[in-house]
C-alpha cells in the first residue's frame, strides 16, 4: 500500500513537471528607435554611420554587444542581472572614417521575475534614467520603461546628431 501511494505521488510530480513550460524567448533586452525631431513631431529615423556598442563589464573587461550596424533604424542590447547602472560605449564611424564616442548610463531597477521552479529566475528591469555624453548623441529618451520578454516595445528614444 505505502508502494503504491509513493507511486502516486511520483507520478502526480511527474506530469506536474512535465505540463510546465519554460519560455523560449526569454531574453531581457532594451530595444532603441532611431529618431529625429520632424515639424515638432518625434519621427523614425535612419543612422547611416556604422555603429558599434560596447558594454562596461564589472571585472573591467569590455564586451561587444553590437557590432558594425548600418543604416540602424532600431536595435536592442542586452542588460545586466547585477548592479544599479549599466555603462555603454557607442562608436559611430561615418564613410569619411571620422568617428564619435559616446558613453551612454542606463540606471535600473532589477525585478526577479519567477515563473516556476522548474525555470531558471529571470530578471525584468525598470528603466529609472538614462543619460549620455553629446559626441554624435543629441538626445535620448525614456519611452517605456518597463523592460520584460516583450521585443516589440521600445524602450528607449535615440536621436544622432548626423
Amino acid at each position: 500500500m505505502r508502494r503504491l501511494f509513493l507511486l502516486l505521488i511520483l507520478s502526480v510530480v511527474l506530469v506536474a513537471c512535465s505540463s510546465i513550460e519554460c519560455p523560449i524567448e526569454n531574453t531581457v533586452a532594451v530595444n532603441y528607435a532611431v529618431m529625429k525631431y520632424q515639424n515638432g513631431e518625434e519621427v523614425a529615423d535612419t543612422l547611416n554611420d556604422t555603429l558599434w556598442v560596447w558594454s562596461r563589464r564589472a571585472d573591467g573587461d569590455d564586451t561587444l554587444l553590437y557590432n558594425r550596424g548600418v543604416n540602424v533604424r532600431s536595435f536592442s542590447l542586452p542588460t545586466s542581472y547585477q548592479g544599479p547602472q549599466d555603462t555603454l560605449i557607442f562608436l559611430t564611424v561615418d564613410t569619411l572614417q571620422n568617428f564619435d564616442v559616446d558613453t551612454v548610463w542606463i540606471s535600473k531597477e532589477d525585478i526577479p521575475h519567477f515563473e516556476s521552479v522548474d525555470c531558471a529566475v529571470r530578471y525584468f528591469h525598470k528603466i529609472t534614467d538614462v543619460r549620455s555624453t553629446h559626441e554624435a548623441i543629441d538626445t535620448i529618451i525614456i519611452n517605456n520603461s518597463s523592460v520584460t520578454y516583450d521585443s516589440s516595445v521600445k524602450h528607449l528614444y535615440i536621436h544622432f546628431k548626423k
